[in-house]
Formats: C-alpha cells, structure tokens, sequence
C-alpha cells in the first residue's frame, strides 16, 4: 500500500457509518444521498430550505439540516450540531451544495460576484475545516472528504466567472489537503462532474441583460446539454466507487466527450485549437 492510501473499509464496517450531504435537496446531492442510504450510512443531508427534503422524510436513517452556505457562522454552527447528533465525526463528509451565475464578469453586481465566490469556496472551505478537525482527533485518523468540484475547473464555463474561479479554487483546496492528508487515515477527493441533468439551470441566476446573440446561444447551448446530459445516477455510482478504493485523488464524471476526451485532448493539443473546440461545443462565437 503507498503512503497516503487507506484501507477499503468492509460492506459491513460501511453499513455502520455516517456521512454528510451538502445540497442534498435533489441532483447530484439527492442521487448521493440515494447511494449512501443503499450502503447503509446514516445520512446528514442539507438544504437551504428543509421542507425540499420531505423525499426522505420517513427515512429515520436520514437527518434533515437548513444551511445556507450564504451564512458562514450559521453553517459552521449547523454542520457542528449535527456532527454532535451524529456521535463524533462523520465518517464521509460530501461538500456538494453551490449555485450558478449566468453573466458577464464586467456586468456583474460586485457584491453578488464575491458572495457566489464565497458560497462555493470560502464557506466550504470553513466545514471542510470542521471535518478535518473530526477526522484527525480519531485514534487511528480516518475519514474521507469529498469536494464535490466540476469540471469547469478545467474547462471555465462562459459566462460563469465566479462559478469557475469557486470550483477551480474547491480543486486547488483539494489538491493541497490531499498532500497534506499523505499518510494518514484520511483521504481527500476531488470528485468533478460534468454535465448532469439536474434542475441546475433552473435554479441558476441568469442576467436579463443577454442583449448579444453569442450571449443568448451560448445559454441555449448550457440548456440543450443539459437536457441531454446522464441521469446523476452515473455520477452516484462514479463516486461509490471512489468511495469504496479509499484512496485520494482526482474523479472525473460524466458524458464521454467531457469526462474522458476533453481532458485527453487538452494534454495533447495546442490551447488555441482546444479553446476553439470548446467555443463549439457551448455554441457561442
């Protein structure tokens, strides 16, 4: 075994583990929520309004948290409460709760600009803190922390600057605690998904200023693959997996053409000819 892996737990010391779902009102975090549940966790799940979580409202294995990640001292406060409720540290912490812009940087509300910023990133960061804090007090350290990221890391989506800058910053986040993490118990994933079909769009904050026709297809573009997008299904079980190797690293997840040949070609050919293919790809200019 290589310094920095753990050990995959057991089907059995699995089934009596607890986790933490961020953004677990429906998507990605509801489909983890799903994966979790069938492999016998205890589940934390959150939304920023907890009547959205009635779906697993008589589910007694799954504990139903308000947190608003535009409300840093209130999230810390919610995350420390139920990882009190949940007897100690959770053993799988999932940061997967965020929100989209839809606009250009230069037209963008300032103020609006750094609190999307500091939803994806800056409040993430301070319960990914608390996590650590938990696994690390155990004797042996263990736990497994998951951002989830995106692929917009590596391929910025138009017109989704703070979107981009909090992901890519999520990524680098993940990268320095994997390194720092080496040789414990503890692993760190950086889980990045691309286009999945979720309600995405339809909770995103769009400009009423698209007054360019490369604006407007660009955004019909963000719709159509998302209409044709995987069910989050695949992106559950991509992470079970994940999951269940106990090992730290980089999971990509999603359509072939995003999850697998686009970070193949941007190894392989020139930026120009990348940052042209993407151009259509999103449909704009």
């Amino acid at each position: 075994m290589r310094s920095g892996e753990s050990v995959a737990p057991s089907e059995r010391e699995l089934r009596r583990r607890t986790a933490w779902v961020s953004g677990a009102s429906g998507g990605l975090g509801g489909a983890f929520v799903a994966m979790l549940r069938a492999d016998g966790f205890e589940v934390w799940g959150t939304a920023r309004e907890v009547d959205r979580l009635e779906t697993w409202s008589g589910d007694r294995r799954f504990h139903a948290v308000r947190l608003d990640l535009a409300d840093p001292a209130g999230a810390e406060a919610a995350f420390t409460e139920a990882q009190r409720a949940a007897g100690g540290a959770f053993d799988v912490c999932i940061q997967n709760a965020g929100a989209g812009e839809f606009i250009g940087f230069a037209n963008a509300d300032p103020a609006a600009w750094e609190r999307n910023v500091g939803v994806l990133l800056l409040t993430t960061a301070r319960l990914s803190r608390l996590a650590l804090h938990g696994f690390h007090a155990r004797r042996p350290e263990r736990g497994t922390l998951v951002h989830v990221s995106s692929l917009a890391a590596e391929f910025p989506l138009p017109l989704m600057s703070s979107y981009n800058v909090g992901k890519a910053g999520l990524s680098a986040l993940s990268e320095s605690l994997m390194f720092e993490c080496r040789g414990t118990g503890v692993t760190v994933i950086d889980f990045r998904p691309g286009d999945y079909r979720t309600a995405f769009n339809k909770t995103m904050h769009v400009s009423a200023t698209l007054d360019h026709d490369w604006q407007r297809r660009l955004w019909q573009g963000l719709e159509h693959n998302l209409e044709h997008a995987p069910e989050p299904e695949r992106a559950a079980r991509d992470l079970g997996v994940a999951l269940r190797r106990g090992r730290s690293g980089v999971v990509r997840s999603g359509a072939f053409f995003q999850a697998r040949l686009a970070p193949l070609l941007a190894r392989l050919v020139p930026q120009r000819l990348l940052r042209a293919s993407l151009a259509w790809y999103f449909g704009g200019r």
